[in-house]
């Protein structure tokens, strides 16, 4: 049976909590009584809806050691009306799916952080899951400015959405991108109990933005996807960019996303650059 962590089941809580809250009676055909202390829908209303114990429930929100059958589980996900990446994230909060031990990750072989630099002059870079940049080119570098390593510690492409003005400049649409963003590394980390690289990045996050500190509590899930955005490269007009992210095989958290110009062939530039010296990089 997969362990599951105290952590885990203070986290399964906050998110049962953050689900219930979205939700009214209204819309889920209960009758409205009176003036509510506090958004959403009582306990005892989700578990009626749900067909389980008022008191079980409270427990289970609570974060007591009590274990959830996935049949359980299913019903509470249709109660609260969650689409199929919560209900993943739901099952794995309660100990459904098995969650990865705590590790250092593994040393980014040369040939792999090679890949951004041979798909120049197109904006490509390597992120682990917690979002460290393990290896960008130099079009991805001049597309995001100051996405660069420190003395200590590689660049970061969540601390570098909240924590760096630049970000503001070049994400045009920069709140829905950012909580979409912070969406999917709530995802992540709860795959990663009790690491202490997750730790360290979320609470740096919390200090270093007010956005973080409010959307974090509201407990959006999604996984990481390809798509589109508009970006304002440096020195140049509001650009409609389509993005490509693909998972090595053998590492799937490490995401190879690749940028390219809607409606160009990107095919006039050549010659790499550097974000990173990709056979050091880690």
């Amino acid at each position: 049976m997969p362990q599951h962590t105290a952590e885990q089941r203070r986290e399964l809580g906050a998110f049962l909590r953050s689900r219930r809250a979205l939700l009214t009676p209204e819309q889920v055909g209960l009758p409205t009584t009176g003036r509510r202390r506090t958004p959403g829908l009582r306990r005892e209303e989700l578990a009626l809806i749900a067909g389980i114990s008022a008191t079980w429930y409270t427990y289970l929100e609570q974060g007591r050691d009590i274990r959830a059958s996935p049949q359980v589980l299913g019903a509470l996900a249709s109660a609260l009306r969650l689409d199929r990446h919560e209900r993943e994230h739901l099952l794995r909060l309660a100990g459904h799916a098995p969650a990865p031990a705590p590790h250092e990750p593994a040393p980014l072989a040369a040939e792999v952080a090679e890949i951004p630099h041979l798909l120049h002059p197109r904006p490509a870079y390597l992120i682990a899951g917690d979002y460290d940049v393990l290896s960008c080119n130099q079009a991805a570098s001049d597309l995001f400015p100051d996405l660069a390593p420190s003395s200590d510690r590689p660049a970061n492409l969540a601390r570098w959405v909240f924590l760096e003005p630049a970000a503001r400049d070049v994400v045009v649409d920069w709140e829905p991108e950012a909580r979409g963003l912070l969406a999917r590394l709530r995802t992540l980390h709860g795959r990663h109990p009790g690491d202490a690289r997750w730790a360290r990045l979320i609470d740096e996050l919390h200090a270093g933005s007010a956005y973080v500190r409010d959307w974090w509590p509201r407990y959006d899930v999604q996984v990481r996807q390809s798509g589109r955005k508009r970006l304002r490269p440096p020195g140049r007009a509001v650009t409609d960019f389509a993005y490509t992210a693909l998972h090595l095989a053998e590492q799937p958290e490490l995401t190879l996303v690749v940028y390219t110009e809607v409606g160009t062939g990107q095919e006039s530039r050549s010659g790499v650059g550097t974000c990173g010296t990709p056979a050091a990089a880690s």
